[in-house]
């Protein structure tokens, strides 16, 4: 149903879990621990997988708080449930016990992030814009407004598809290239002309590493080929199906 980092586990206070797919409720394509609020699924059967989830970090159903993703850099503050609706944003910040940081995703990189010692977490969803964008940076930035130093913060980088299966086009390519030329050492070519296999998790290292965090550890575990484990987005493209589920990432102060 889940999967630990034993970093992130080693740290005293701190309580998280990249769902897998396995354990849950819903059927068909969703099978069956879809959590996501935004999918086709069945509402109740989201909600059922939810609480399931919620249990299992110690919370309520309504304290697994999520945001409206949309690819940003933007950084939500959470206090506890929202009272109205969710804030657009890709990344989460909290010194409060009472929520658990939940993000979805279904081939972008989720990231947990953890400073223990001034009691600070964020979670962060991470695709190539989001990661792009600055949105790892950006959560560095408001955990340090909570009392977070960058140097103490441990990140974890949960499911995220692998640049075996990341085939990119030439603008997509020349996109990062215009950016930073060095950048190009995230791409090697593939089978088709003019496109490239792109590794996003090693770019998400990359900005790990520029923010200044202390520790970053990739669980090294691909959305796309694990089908049994992990929802993606591009293998569901790649099959024509309609919708998707949504693999969900928490963290939680214990």
């Amino acid at each position: 149903m889940f999967i630990t980092s034993a970093e992130l586990a080693a740290e005293a206070g701190i309580r998280h879990a990249f769902f897998t797919r396995e354990g849950g409720v819903s059927t068909g394509i969703y099978a069956s621990l879809n959590g996501g609020l935004g999918s086709s699924d069945d509402p109740a059967a989201v909600r059922d997988n939810r609480a399931r989830m919620a249990r299992h970090l110690h919370v309520e159903p309504d304290q697994l708080v999520s945001v409206h993703q949309v690819h940003s850099p933007d950084v939500a503050v959470v206090t506890g449930p929202w009272q109205s609706e969710k804030p657009r944003a890709d990344a989460m910040v909290s010194i409060s016990q009472n929520v658990a940081l939940g993000i979805s995703t279904a081939d972008c990189g989720p990231i947990l992030f953890a400073d223990s010692e001034a009691r600070v977490i964020g979670a962060a969803h991470a695709g190539w814009k989001g990661a792009f964008g600055g949105v790892v940076g950006a959560t560095v930035k408001e955990m340090e407004k909570l009392g977070a130093r960058r140097e103490r913060i441990l990140a974890v980088l949960g499911p995220t598809i692998s640049a075996a299966a990341y085939e990119v086009g030439p603008e997509f390519i020349e996109r990062f290239k215009a950016e930073n030329r060095t950048y190009s050492r995230f791409f090697t070519p593939s089978e088709r002309a003019a496109h490239a296999m792109f590794d996003l998790p090693a770019f998400i290292r990359l900005k790990a590493q520029e923010a200044g965090i202390g520790r970053f550890v990739d669980l090294g575990l691909c959305t796309y080929g694990d089908e049994r484990r992990f929802f993606s987005y591009r293998r569901t493209t790649h099959r024509g199906e309609p919708d998707y589920g949504r693999l969900i990432s928490a963290i939680t102060l214990d």
